[in-house]
């Protein structure tokens, strides 16, 4: 299982939200590549951006700060966060990224993300945000319409099979992981599930490899000091 830190840009300053809430928000750091460059040291095997501006849309965006991130490391980056276009999918790639997640664009426009997956499968991650068992879209706010089974079988028909699901009631709570939802995604046949929301310890890793995920995100745990990467990969 592969130890993935997050770093969530929201104003250029590394934050974490509880359960994805602007006014509830905790900073930091305002040195994105720092914060990087001390994951990579201590052995991530990949770095998780999030484009929080973009995803809410505050009128701004975090792109100059995350190509500076990109161009510091060498281990490989995910990003996600309000990529709702073929265009930005590109740019993303043009920026040296390795996958992109996409979430929203996903459920609204299906068919683009149709023809991108024909060339682009497995560069692609597909966001699984859920509330209550029910996917969430635009900075969960807006209801998909399709539970996390049906979601996820969608897209496999489409050639693609790995996900990033996130449980939005337990994000930056580090109240411990969604396990049900996260063991019931992986038992369907052919996916890769990356975990995420609720990490609060190392026994919590264990449990996540445990339910079959390929990765997990670790945010707000990391930031606060309750294990480091290292001791995460040992469990992994």
């Amino acid at each position: 299982m592969k130890i993935v830190p997050s770093i969530d840009l929201l104003g250029g300053n590394v934050v974490r939200l509880i359960k994805g809430r602007l006014e509830q928000r905790i900073i930091y750091s305002n040195d994105p590549v720092k914060v990087a460059k001390k994951w990579e040291d201590q052995g991530a095997d990949l770095l998780h951006i999030v484009d929080l501006d973009s995803a809410l849309r505050t009128g701004t965006n975090n792109t100059s700060l995350i190509s500076k991130v990109i161009n510091s490391l060498r281990i490989p980056i995910q990003i996600g966060g309000g990529i709702r276009s073929a265009d930005a999918i590109k740019l993303m790639f043009e920026m040296g990224v390795s996958k992109v997640v996409i979430g929203t664009m996903a459920f609204k426009e299906p068919t683009s993300l149709k023809r991108i997956a024909k060339s682009l499968s497995s560069k692609i991650v597909i966001s699984i945000d859920q509330l209550n068992g029910m996917i969430m879209v635009d900075g969960w706010r807006e209801s998909a319409g399709i539970d996390i089974i049906h979601g996820i079988k969608m897209f496999m028909s489409m050639g693609l099979n790995e996900f990033l699901l996130t449980s939005i009631d337990r994000d930056g709570t580090m109240t411990g992981p969604d396990v049900e939802s996260l063991s019931t995604a992986s038992k369907i046949n052919g996916t890769n599930i990356i975990a995420s929301g609720g990490i609060s310890s190392i026994l919590d890793i264990i449990k996540i490899r445990n339910t079959g995920c390929s990765s997990v995100i670790l945010g707000r745990a990391l930031y606060e000091e309750r294990f480091n990467v290292a001791q995460a990969k040992a469990l992994a």
